[in-house]
């Protein structure tokens, strides 16, 4: 149970409540929609989940969505999967993501970075003006709307100028980073068939030079629908044979023509982990990412023109598209390319000191490896301008939230949100205009249903349950590809509760109106009929500095047992001592309880993830539980498979 009456560790004073752009959408609704005017944030969520279509008919008109062919409803079915949202609207993502060049044209739209750490700007006339070029090459290579063009790139300004052109053309982007290997790359791009490869020669990590041209020239031979390579050479080499050059496609100086699409025309595809099989090729809608990202960006992340939007992502995880958006709202969007941690732990902050971050988002892990290793960023960096500190990718653990508070300052928003590339959005997260408490997100977000339900679908508040989402999103797929009687999309989110969005994390609704994350509800420990959060015994174990990561999973046995064993990585010089194994335990049953006790502490070399930085609970469990390792786990989906075979030989020697 939540405690009654926790204070909070941040609350907007009232001068930002007031100019914060979700106070003043409330008092405009409430004029023009019958929004409530009084009762806060909790009244307008009510309203925006009750009065769904009255709700986002009033995110269109406040953020001026040109329409260039009106809808003729809002939402013509509620039915999850299906929602058909503004039937017979037309519109186009790249030319609302542009709109800024019109009255700040000199001004910069991209800060892109490297590991230089010098930004260079890219103006907003510039982007618009390579976009224009690249739309019109694209249309003369015979791209036409709905076909598909991918991007093998970094996360630099070519990897935007790209997007936006494909999406003016109504072509339907797709990407990944080039710290992908090809065996990687071929299992999400071979199942959409892409026409146009837009790829770098090679990549900076590190302080190092990554080359790709081996890479690049396997998938030209695997992806048999190309008709066009593009060559972008980040190294400095020569474009190979029949590829054209990047700045020959870009060099032109036109008008940009932005093919009017539907509203539930596709925009981009997204990946799944992919973990246990080939990844889900995730679909969404030019008009369903607009608004909802309009929406987020806009009302939760409180950002617009005189706003830098930095998030530290890569072009394979949803981060880099939520980042892209940012350009939606006028906003200059901050493009980091290199590792996050070179030449030292402390470079994001770096990143964010040099580019006048306001918004800086990062993931959970890299804060708490800042906490371990000493960093100091307001000490060290000026980050004056910072005004939220936004965490993903994993719940940010209370010590988290703390370390922001005293390092890097006590008046900074820290907004810990959830969401996830199938919807490429957040389900629960920021909001400018209410309180933090440690370990918990603010709020759900406008427009999204979220509630805890119990196994038998009963809604519970204070108590952990399932997350659904009971109402349609926009931005939700409008399918998978390659799915042509949606049984697969079915099946991943509807098929516990018929018409309900299951997301499959274990959550808890307060009675405050916050939320909690306690981890993946398909790997959730269960002893005793007691459910417990994996991310909670993680928060608990990495507090002590002998502990780098850790895993846990939880594994049914044939006699009905339950064996429990928590995998430790060592910090360097750590022994796994008889001292260090009782302190653990200690923890866990002190911060947690007697139940969140492990069975057995296994020392292990490293923890592997997924691509882009999950921790895999699941495929470790199968392997624990004697599943061949071809079987348990996608191996282009991991981050280093060589320590899948240390868990592999482990569950040998135990059986």
């Amino acid at each position: 149970m939540t405690s009654a009456k926790p204070l909070p560790l941040w609350q907007p004073d009232a001068d930002r409540i007031a100019r914060a752009q979700i106070t003043r959408f409330q008092a405009w609704a409430a004029e023009h929609h019958q929004a409530p005017a009084e009762g806060g944030y909790a009244a307008l969520h009510r309203w925006s989940v009750d009065q769904l279509d009255t709700f986002w008919e009033a995110v269109t008109e406040w953020f001026d969505v040109r329409f260039s062919t009106p809808w003729t409803r809002v939402l013509g079915s509620r039915s999850m999967p299906g929602a058909a949202w503004f039937p017979g609207a037309t519109l186009n993502y790249a030319g609302h993501a542009l709109r800024a060049a019109a009255d700040r044209a000199d001004e910069p739209a991209i800060l892109a970075v490297d590991e230089s750490q010098e930004p260079r700007p890219v103006t907003w006339a510039d982007l618009r003006r390579q976009v224009a070029s690249l739309a019109h090459e694209l249309r003369a290579l015979g791209v036409r709307p709905g076909d598909r063009v991918s991007g093998y790139l970094p996360n630099i300004p070519e990897a935007v100028v790209a997007l936006l052109a494909t999406a003016a053309v109504g072509g339907v982007w797709t990407s990944c980073a080039p710290d992908f290997g090809a065996r990687s790359v071929l299992d999400r791009f071979q199942q959409v068939e892409p026409v146009v490869l837009f790829t770098v020669d090679g990549y900076r990590y590190g302080g190092k030079q990554h080359d790709r041209r081996e890479t690049v020239a396997e998938l030209r031979r695997e992806l048999p629908t190309l008709r066009a390579v593009v060559h972008i050479p980040l190294l400095g080499t020569e474009a190979p044979e029949n590829a054209l050059n990047w700045a020959d496609l870009t060099s032109g100086d036109i008008e940009p023509v932005f093919e009017q699409v539907p509203f539930d025309h596709p925009l981009w595809v997204l990946y799944s982990s992919g973990t246990t099989g080939l990844p889900k090729a995730i679909v969404q809608s030019q008009g369903g990412i607009l608004v909802e990202h309009l929406k987020q960006l806009g009302l939760h992340c409180d950002l617009g023109p005189g706003d830098r939007f930095f998030w530290y992502t890569s072009t394979g995880w949803m981060m880099w598209n939520f980042l892209v958006s940012g350009l939606l709202t006028g906003t200059t969007i901050v493009l980091y390319d290199g590792s996050p941690g070179h030449p030292d732990t402390g470079a994001q902050w770096r990143v964010a000191e040099r580019t006048g971050a306001t918004l800086f988002g990062t993931s959970a892990a890299y804060v708490m490896a800042c906490r371990k290793a000493g960093v100091r960023p307001a000490h060290d960096y000026d980050l004056s301008r910072v005004q939220c500190v936004a965490t993903t990718g994993s719940p940010l653990p209370p010590d988290g939230f703390a370390w922001l508070h005293d390092e890097v300052g006590d008046d900074l928003w820290i907004a810990s949100v959830s969401g996830g590339t199938d919807v490429c959005s957040c389900f629960a997260g920021a909001v400018p205009t209410l309180p933090v408490y440690i370990g918990e997100l603010q709020a759900p977000c406008l427009g999204t249903d979220l509630q805890a339900w119990d196994p038998s679908g009963r809604p519970v508040v204070d108590e952990v349950g399932e997350l659904v989402v009971t109402n349609p999103m926009p931005s939700m797929p409008i399918h998978f590809w390659n799915d042509p009687d949606g049984s697969r999309y079915h099946d991943s989110y509807f098929d516990m509760y018929p018409g309900v969005w299951r997301h499959g994390d274990w959550i808890t609704l307060t009675s405050r109106g916050s939320v909690i994350i306690h981890g993946r509800s398909d790997s959730t420990l269960n002893r005793q009929g007691v459910r417990m959060g994996s991310a909670d015994i993680y928060e608990a174990v990495e507090r002590l500095p002998e502990i780098k990561e850790s895993l846990v999973v939880g594994i049914e046995q044939a006699d009905g047992g339950y064996w429990m064993p928590l995998f430790v990585h060592l910090a360097p010089g750590a022994v796994l001592d008889e001292a260090l194994l009782k302190r653990i335990k200690q923890t866990i049953r002190e911060q947690l309880s007697p139940r969140h006790v492990p069975d057995e502490v296994i020392e292990v070399p490293g923890v592997p993830h997924t691509l882009t930085g999950k921790r895999i609970e699941v495929p470790v469990k199968r392997l624990m539980q004697g599943t061949p390792l071809e079987k348990a786990v996608n191996p282009g989906s991991i981050d280093n498979l060589e320590l899948l075979h240390f868990y592999e030989d482990l569950a040998r020697k135990r059986a």
